[in-house]
């Protein structure tokens, strides 16, 4: 079993309702928070998603502020930094064994490069379609920076520390990854055993009514990835964290998802 966090990154301010819900909330503008789901226990220590980088901040704000309007508008506190927030779990950068990001986006990709000894896990569907879509995408930097791609390909690829995971997958004895589409073509499910029972984590659910009611997200590529992928996470897990829910933190007081006490 292992011990599961989740833990605030940042605020993305806020966006129109029908992106998140699907045909619906016209005229509204709803909160999203940027999380990220920290794993320990079996002797491994697993994150995932990094947070947005910092040096990118302004850019990718100018790209949706362009698209979106001002409320768009990501923020990243001093208390929210990567390094402050594993900190506070008595971890250090260099004691994560492994990151899953999910998707790729610089917000859930931005900080790979602190992480020297970690296997960096991306659903190899997600990767063919970041370097050889089958359409010219103008947005590729927003999934990843420049430098970032760098450092996967230049540096962390010969340290041979890339993994390009299949469509189903596994990380660490019971914790496994499912390709759900839906959201990004690397949009992935986390799944996690703990003493609560399976955990789940997805960028597919924005809010947790989008599960919860079944209505579809509203930014997807794919209706019937999402309905299908929404039906297994209600069947499989007996928990799920929403990634940008600003519910979230309430949910789970103090960022405990499921911590056992011997």
């Amino acid at each position: 079993m292992y011990n599961v966090w989740v833990e605030e990154v940042a605020d993305l301010g806020k966006v129109p309702g029908p992106e998140i819900f699907w045909m619906a909330r016209f005229g509204e503008w709803l909160p999203l928070k940027i999380h990220v789901l920290l794993i320990v226990g079996e002797g491994r220590t697993i994150l995932v998603n990094t947070g947005p980088p910092l040096d990118y901040l302004e850019h990718m704000n100018s790209v949706w502020r362009e698209e979106l309007g001002d409320q768009a508008h990501m923020t990243v506190q001093p208390s929210q930094h990567i390094e402050t927030v594993l900190s506070r779990h008595g971890i250090s950068c260099e004691q994560v064994d492994t990151i899953i990001v999910t998707p790729l986006q610089a917000y859930a990709d931005g900080n790979i490069d602190k992480f020297p000894n970690a296997q960096i896990c991306l659903s190899r569907t997600g990767w063919i379609d970041l370097c050889a879509p089958q359409f010219f995408d103008p947005r590729r930097h927003m999934a990843i920076p420049d430098r970032l791609l760098q450092y996967l390909m230049f540096r962390a690829w010969p340290e041979r520390r890339v993994r390009l995971l299949k469509d189903e997958d596994n990380i660490a004895p019971g914790i496994r990854t499912i390709w759900v589409g839906t959201h990004h073509r690397s949009s992935l499910a986390v799944m996690v055993p703990t003493a609560r029972g399976l955990v789940a984590f997805s960028d597919i659910v924005f809010y947790y009514e989008n599960i919860e009611n079944n209505h579809p997200l509203g930014i997807q590529e794919s209706m019937e990835e999402c309905r299908i992928a929404y039906q297994m996470l209600r069947e499989k897990a007996d928990i799920i964290v929403s990634p940008y829910d600003p519910s979230t933190m309430t949910r789970f007081p103090q960022g405990v998802i499921s911590v056992a006490t011997e």
